[in-house]
């Protein structure tokens, strides 16, 4: 019981410590208040269309320009799929990041690797993207000024 509930602190502790770097990361941009509202807008776009429809979304979104609205977008799609790619539990890590036979690795895109998911893998990712917001947004909020 007792190492249970020390891997469950350790892997939310792993979850703040990651939702702070990105948070701060989205301070430093233009469009730091957009971020912030982003940030806290996802969770409930997730409950309402589902976690592959939001992701979706955010993509579209996405501008690589700095100086749009849609950098935050990019940025935060971004930092989910890293977030995936190194969460302890690692969930879809060998969904994100395909090894060849040749040694060589493969980044698959977030969206295709949701859309293949089967139904128990899809929540668990589902509620792991949500704990990981839940950080996220504490951070955003505190660390980005109206």
């Amino acid at each position: 019981m007792t190492d249970k509930l020390t891997l469950q602190k350790s892997i939310e502790r792993e979850r703040a410590k990651r939702a702070y770097q990105c948070a701060e990361e989205g301070s430093k941009i233009d469009k730091s208040n957009e971020y912030k509202a982003y940030v806290q807008k996802i969770p409930m776009l997730i409950k309402t269309n589902g976690l592959g429809a939001a992701f979706a979304f955010v993509k579209a979104k996405s501008s690589d320009d700095k100086g749009k609205v849609g950098y935050a977008y990019k940025l935060i799609y971004e930092q989910t799929t890293n977030w995936l790619k190194s969460e302890p539990k690692e969930l879809i890590v060998d969904k994100l990041s395909l090894r060849k036979k040749d040694g060589s690795i493969e980044e698959k895109d977030l969206i295709e690797v949701l859309i293949n998911l089967n139904s128990s893998e899809y929540r668990a990712v589902t509620n792991e993207v949500f704990a990981f917001f839940i950080w996220l947004k504490r951070f955003a909020v505190g660390l980005i000024e109206e």
